[in-house]
């Protein structure tokens, strides 16, 4: 516990001493709120009303969108936070690590651990524009999504580590995870719903792991319960899985199984790359 601890602290501690990482890593987010929340709310909003049902509330795009923002923010903040692993390759501080009566499974950990917590931190940041977006979350719901977000940091930091564990260098790193990375936020619901989609791209939403995790953020801050099911349809916040409705009891269960599969897997490449 104290290597994991110790190799957590110092993430954390690089993190917050790097002001451009910690400045920089909120431009996509912040960019996509303007763009999509802002920018092209009215039109989805116009087109999605086209779905709904007469005498149903109306859709609010940007609360829509909003949970999805900050799962996408998990998603980049936790597989980047992976490249640490290259870099301290790079300088020499893997081997001290190596060295040291540190198992490789506890090196995995402490690493997982420290992107969660980083990723995690930088979402409840965005929590603080909800009043600036005009957005009105039940604040119980905000503080029960928080445990989630870091089991969802944990499951795609451990695939970060994954391919950390494999790639040589950082250029590469960034290159293989950018290619990843856009096609995971765009096919899991978090910026428009994934539903009436052609047969081969749901089969690919339907493996997406992020697409679990944003329908459990989005079933957690938006009150679905008082939510019509043709307007939770048209939303695509009834998700199914061989015409089967996934509660989020499953959702939960399939992110924590992926998340300790990627870490043994992480794991096992990272001890060959350095046996």
């Amino acid at each position: 516990m104290e290597g994991i601890l110790a190799i957590w602290q110092r993430d954390l501690t690089k993190f917050f001493r790097d002001r451009a990482r910690l400045i920089g890593s909120f431009s996509m987010p912040i960019l996509f709120l303007l763009i999509f929340g802002g920018g092209m709310s009215g039109s989805m909003e116009t087109m999605m009303a086209g779905n709904m049902p007469e005498g149903t509330e109306g859709f609010n795009y940007v609360e829509f969108v909003f949970p999805g923002i900050v799962a996408m923010t998990l998603l980049m903040t936790s597989i980047f936070s992976a490249m640490s692993v290259i870099e301290d390759k790079d300088f020499g501080y893997m081997k001290e690590i190596l060295v040291s009566p540190i198992s490789r499974v506890s090196i995995a950990i402490g690493k997982m651990l420290g992107a969660a917590t980083i990723a995690t931190i930088q979402g409840i940041i965005l929590f603080f524009l909800i009043p600036f977006l005009g957005l009105s979350y039940n604040i119980m719901a905000l503080v029960q999504v928080i445990p989630f977000m870091f089991l969802l940091g944990c499951a795609l930091s451990g695939l970060g580590l994954l391919f950390a564990s494999i790639i040589r260098s950082t250029q590469g790193f960034q290159l293989t995870v950018q290619i990843l990375v856009m096609p995971m936020i765009f096919l899991s619901g978090a910026l428009f719903p994934v539903s009436n989609m052609p047969a081969w791209m749901d089969v690919v939403v339907k493996i997406n792991p992020v697409t679990y995790g944003v329908d459990v953020m989005k079933k957690i801050m938006i009150d679905v319960e008082n939510i019509p099911a043709p307007v939770l349809d048209a939303m695509g916040l009834n998700l199914t899985v061989l015409g089967q409705e996934v509660t989020m009891f499953a959702e939960v269960l399939f992110i924590a199984g992926f998340a300790a599969v990627l870490v043994l897997f992480a794991t096992f490449s990272f001890q060959r790359a350095n046996a």
